[in-house]
C-alpha cells in the first residue's frame, strides 16, 4: 500500500496526503478550494475529544506563478481559516491544538505574498496612522483602533506567528516527519517518503480554468429601472451558493455589490458580460466579498469601483499584497469613485449611503434609493454585520481598553434597524456576523436572510425570507428599453464621424435573443445579419471547433464576412443567455457606403481581425476598443538575425516569422504568430532584459504600451506574462555570465520595498547585460538612465515610508540616498567618456545596491516592522 496518497480534486488543486506523517497538503488554492474539498468529503465534521470540528489540510502548496490563464492561483486566506477554527489547530485548548502551526510551502515571494495578503485580509488598516492616512479623521480612527483590538483579542499579530512558511528552492527540503519536497520544474514538485514519491503538477492547460464547486444553471433578467438580481445568499463555506452578493440594476445599468469567488462563473450564469458592467460597491476586503475582483480586471475598461477611503485602502493594500504591486496599481485597473460615509452620494441618479458596521477589517453597510411612483423606493444590503448581543458585549467606557463607546454601538444599531423596502442581512452568527433575531421587529418591506451556509430555522422563517440565485426583486419597474440605449452608445462610439440621427437606420432593427449554446451562426455558412453584442457571453470557435475567444458587450459579430458578402469565418455560439441588435447585412452595407467608410472600416477590420486571433486581444475586448488599437499599430518588417529595438515603450504581436528572446547568448523562448513581447514596459514602464533576434523574416505590429496597458483585460494578461517570463529569466543558467544575483537573504520583510529591490536588480542587470554584450553606447546609457530614474523613485518612496512611521534616522538615510544617487551619476559621466568593463559595472552596482540593502535598508526595516509594517 502507497504511503502517499494523492488524488487530484480538478486542474489546478490536487490533494497529497501522508497518514504515517500527519501530513496533508492542499496542492494549489485557486478560489473556493475549501469548497472543492468539502465536495470530496476530505474536509468533513468530526468528534475529537468530545469537540465537533473538521478535517482537512495542515500544509499548502503554493503555485510557483500567481496567475495561470488569467486566473489567480493562490488564495489561502480561506483554507488558513479553516485549519485556525474549524479544525481547531490555533484555538486554545482545542484538542487538535497541539501546538504545530500550518505550513505555506512555496517560492519565497509567494510565501511572503500570502502572509502579506492573509495579514490584510486579518485586519484591514493595521494602526491609526494608516486609518488617518485613509482620510480617517485622528478620534474616530483611535476609535477604530479600539474596535479592531477587541475583535484581535487584543493584539494584531502577523501571520508569521502563526503559520510557517518553508521556502522551496530547487533543492530537496523536509517538510514534516521526513517528508520532502524539491521542484522538478515551473509549478511541478516531486514529494517524497521512504521509498514512496508522487508528482504534483499544478500547471493549467492552455485555456483551462478552475472548476466552480457549485452547479448554478442559466439565467436571463430584463435590464429595468430599479431592480435587485440576487447573486449569492451562502457564506464562505457553502458548497451549494455562491457567497452574499447582489446585482443591483439601475436605469438599465448593472452594479455590482461585492465580488465573490467564481464571480465569472455567476455572471455568465446570470447572462451578464464583463463588459456591461458599470461599476461595483464595496463592503470590505473579506475573500468571500473580495476574491472577485480579479475577474472584475479583466474588462476593457476600467469598472468603477465605489467604495469609502477606508474601505478602497484596505482593499488596495491586500491587493497589492497579493499580486506583489503597487498599491497605486489599484487605479489602473479601476475607476475609483469615493464615497461619503453616512452620506447619501448621487451616482448617475441613483442614491447610494455607506454606513458604519463593526467588524474586524474596515467594513460598510450600502443602502439604495432612487424615485419612483409613490416616492422614493429603498434597497439595502447588509453584508458582514455583527450581531447586538456581541457587539453588547464591545460596549466599554474604559477608553485605553479595546471595544466601543456605548454611543457608537446606539449609532449601529440605529443603522441596522433604519427600515427599507428591500433588506438582505447578514445572519451567518458567530463572533463576527448577524443573527435573524435582531430583526424581528425590523419595519423593512421585506426582509432576505443570507450569509449562511445552514438552511433556515423555523424562527428565521418567519422574520424573513431566502433568496435563491437568479431571482429577482423588482423596486421600480421600466416602462422604456434601455437595451436601445445601450446599442445606440455602442454604435455612436464606433462611428463617431456619422451624425447621430443616421445611426437610427442601422439601430431599427429587431432585438433578438439566443439561449445558451445556441450557435448564433457556423463557420462557413453564409450570413444574413450582422449582430451588435448588448448582454451576455459569446464565443468563437476556429475551424477545428476549438474556442479562441470570449467576447462581451460592444462586439460586432460577423461584421467582415457580413460586410464583404463572404461566408462566415468561424462559429460563434452563446454561452450564456444573448441579447443582440440583429442588424441586416444589406442595410449595414448600404449605410457603410452612404457615408463613404467602406475603405476605412476594411482596413480597419483587417488589423482588428489579426488582433482578435491573438491570445493577449482576443478576449472581452470589445469592437471599438479594437478599432483604437488598429489605429495606433505600426507595422515593421525585419530581416532574419536582426534584433528589434527593445527600449521604446511598445508591445510588439508577431504577425508572421519567429522570435528568439535570448537571454546572455542562451534562447530561452521562440514566439510564434500572434505571440508578443514588451509587456515589462506596458505594466511595469521597465526595460526588457532579454534581447529580441528574429530567426526568420518577420512583420510585427507595434502598438503603444500606454494604451494596451490602460486596457485592464489586456493589462492582466501582461501581467500575466510578465510574472512568467521574469521566472523564466530568472532560471537561465547563469554561469559565464556577469549578473547580479538576487538572494533570499537580501528581504528586508516589507513586501512593498522587497517588490522595489528586485526591479533594482532587474534594472541593474538590464544594464550589465547591455555592457556585456558591447551595445551601442545610446544603448548602454538608456540602459543606465532608466535604472537612475527607477532608483530615484525608489529612495523616494522609501523616504515617504520611513518619514511616514516616524523613523528616528530619517534624515541620515536621506543623505546616504544623496550620496548614492551622486555616484551613480559619476558613473553615467564616465560611460559617456570612454568603454567601461561589464566585471567593473557589477563590481560597482554590488557594492551600490546590496550593501545599502543589507546594512542601511535593514535599519529601518526592524523599526517599521515593529510598528506593523510588513
Amino acid at each position: 500500500m502507497a504511503s502517499i496518497v494523492t488524488i487530484e480534486i480538478e486542474p489546478g488543486i490536487i490533494w497529497l496526503a501522508v497518514p504515517d506523517a500527519d501530513l496533508r497538503i492542499l496542492c494549489g488554492c485557486p478560489a473556493d478550494s475549501v469548497k472543492h474539498l468539502m465536495r470530496r468529503g476530505l474536509i468533513r465534521p468530526i468528534n475529537v475529544g468530545g469537540v465537533m470540528c473538521e478535517t482537512g489540510p495542515n500544509a499548502i502548496l503554493l503555485s510557483d506563478v500567481m496567475v495561470q490563464n488569467g486566473e489567480v492561483c493562490n488564495l489561502a486566506e480561506f483554507p488558513v481559516l479553516q485549519m485556525f477554527y474549524r479544525q481547531g489547530l490555533l484555538l486554545p485548548g482545542h484538542p487538535n491544538n497541539s501546538g504545530a502551526k500550518p505550513i505555506l510551502i512555496g517560492r519565497r515571494e509567494q510565501v511572503e505574498a500570502q502572509m502579506q495578503y492573509i495579514y490584510r485580509g486579518n485586519y484591514g488598516l493595521i494602526s491609526e496612522l494608516e486609518l488617518m492616512d485613509a482620510g480617517v479623521p485622528a478620534d474616530q480612527a483611535r476609535e477604530m483602533m479600539r474596535l479592531k483590538l477587541k475583535f484581535a483579542f487584543g493584539r494584531i499579530q502577523h501571520p508569521r506567528e502563526l503559520l510557517n512558511g518553508l521556502i522551496l528552492d530547487d533543492r530537496p527540503m523536509e517538510i514534516k516527519n521526513g517528508v520532502t519536497i524539491r521542484r522538478v520544474s515551473l509549478n511541478v514538485f516531486e514529494v517524497s517518503y521512504g521509498d514512496d514519491t508522487a508528482i504534483v503538477d499544478l500547471n493549467l492547460a492552455p485555456h483551462r480554468s478552475h472548476d466552480c464547486p457549485y452547479p448554478l444553471g442559466s439565467f436571463q433578467f430584463r435590464r429595468d429601472y430599479f431592480a435587485v438580481v440576487h447573486l449569492g445568499e451562502g457564506d464562505g463555506w457553502d458548497i451549494r451558493r455562491p457567497s452574499m452578493g447582489s446585482v443591483v440594476v439601475f436605469q438599465g445599468r448593472v452594479y455590482l455589490v461585492d465580488a465573490g469567488p467564481n464571480l465569472d462563473h455567476s455572471l455568465t450564469a446570470l447572462g451578464i458580460g464583463i463588459n456591461e458592467i458599470e461599476g461595483i460597491f464595496h463592503t470590505h476586503g473579506h475573500d468571500d466579498h473580495f476574491a472577485g475582483l480579479t475577474s472584475l480586471m479583466q474588462a476593457d475598461h476600467r469598472i468603477k469601483y465605489f467604495a469609502v477611503p477606508m474601505v478602497r485602502h484596505s482593499v488596495a493594500k491586500k491587493l497589492s499584497a497579493l499580486l506583489s504591486i503597487e498599491e497605486s496599481e489599484f487605479h489602473e485597473y479601476f475607476d475609483v469613485h469615493d464615497l461619503a460615509l453616512g452620506q447619501w452620494n448621487d451616482i448617475d441618479g441613483m442614491d447610494v449611503k455607506p454606513l458604519f458596521s463593526p467588524h474586524p477589517v474596515e467594513n460598510t453597510i450600502f443602502q439604495f434609493r432612487a424615485m419612483g411612483a409613490g416616492g422614493l423606493r429603498t434597497y439595502a444590503h447588509y453584508a458582514d454585520l455583527v450581531s447586538l448581543a456581541v457587539l453588547k458585549g464591545f460596549v466599554t467606557d474604559d477608553e485605553s481598553k479595546p471595544g466601543l463607546s456605548q454611543a457608537a454601538f446606539d449609532q449601529v444599531a440605529a443603522n441596522y434597524h433604519e427600515p427599507a423596502d428591500i433588506k438582505k442581512v447578514d445572519i451567518g452568527g458567530g463572533l463576527i456576523h448577524g443573527v435573524a433575531t435582531d430583526f424581528i421587529a425590523d419595519k423593512s418591506g421585506k426582509i432576505l436572510l443570507a450569509h449562511t451556509a445552514q438552511a433556515l430555522t423555523p424562527e428565521q422563517k418567519r422574520i424573513g425570507s431566502g433568496a435563491s440565485f437568479g431571482t429577482v426583486d423588482v423596486l421600480i419597474s421600466a416602462h422604456r428599453d434601455f437595451l436601445g440605449r445601450t446599442a445606440f452608445k455602442l454604435l455612436t462610439a464606433y462611428f463617431p464621424q456619422v451624425n447621430p440621427d443616421h445611426i437610427e437606420a442601422i439601430l431599427n432593427g429587431p432585438m433578438r435573443m439566443f439561449n445558451p449554446e445556441t450557435i448564433i451562426y457556423k463557420n462557413g455558412q453564409p450570413q444574413d445579419c450582422i449582430y451588435l453584442l448588448l448582454t451576455g457571453q459569446v464565443e468563437m470557435l476556429d475551424e477545428d471547433g476549438e474556442a479562441r475567444a470570449a467576447l462581451s458587450a460592444g462586439a460586432l459579430l460577423g461584421e467582415l464576412t457580413g460586410l464583404h458578402g463572404l461566408p462566415a469565418a468561424e462559429t460563434c455560439r452563446a454561452v450564456s443567455f444573448v441579447q443582440v441588435l440583429e442588424i441586416p447585412c444589406d442595410v449595414y452595407t448600404t449605410f457603410v457606403l452612404r457615408h463613404q467608410l467602406f475603405s476605412g472600416i476594411s482596413t480597419l477590420m483587417e488589423g482588428r481581425e489579426f488582433l482578435s486571433r491573438t491570445w493577449l486581444l482576443g478576449g472581452v475586448v470589445s469592437t471599438g476598443t479594437l478599432n483604437a488599437l488598429t489605429k495606433s499599430m505600426r507595422r515593421r518588417v525585419y530581416e532574419p538575425g536582426s534584433f528589434i529595438d527593445h527600449n521604446e515603450r511598445a508591445v510588439g504581436l508577431i504577425r508572421s516569422g519567429r522570435v528568439s528572446r535570448v537571454l546572455g547568448g542562451e534562447v530561452i523562448e521562440t514566439l510564434g504568430e500572434g505571440e508578443f513581447f514588451g509587456e515589462e514596459a506596458a505594466v511595469f514602464d521597465a526595460p526588457g532584459i532579454a534581447r529580441l533576434r528574429t530567426e526568420e523574416p518577420t512583420e510585427i505590429h507595434s502598438i503603444p504600451a500606454n494604451l494596451l496597458g490602460a486596457i485592464p483585460n489586456v493589462r492582466w494578461k501582461l501581467f500575466e506574462t510578465f510574472e512568467r517570463r521574469n521566472r523564466q529569466e530568472s532560471s537561465v543558467s547563469q554561469a559565464g555570465r556577469t549578473v547580479l544575483a538576487w538572494n533570499d537573504e537580501y528581504s528586508i520583510n516589507i513586501q512593498q520595498i522587497d517588490a522595489q529591490h528586485r526591479r533594482l536588480f532587474a534594472t541593474a542587470n538590464h544594464l550589465l547585460d547591455a555592457v556585456e554584450s558591447e551595445r551601442s553606447r545610446e544603448e548602454v546609457a538608456a540602459a543606465l538612465d532608466f535604472l537612475i530614474t527607477y532608483t530615484k523613485y525608489h529612495f523616494a518612496e522609501e523616504e515617504a515610508l520611513m518619514q511616514r512611521y516616524g523613523y528616528g534616522d530619517t534624515p541620515e538615510h536621506k543623505q546616504r540616498h544623496v550620496k548614492l544617487t551622486k555616484q551613480v551619476l559619476e558613473l553615467e559621466e564616465r560611460i559617456a567618456r570612454e568603454p567601461v568593463q561589464a566585471v567593473e559595472v557589477l563590481e560597482f552596482l554590488h557594492d551600490w545596491i546590496v550593501t545599502h540593502i543589507l546594512i542601511e535598508d535593514r535599519k529601518y526595516a526592524a523599526a517599521l516592522n515593529a510598528a506593523g509594517v510588513y
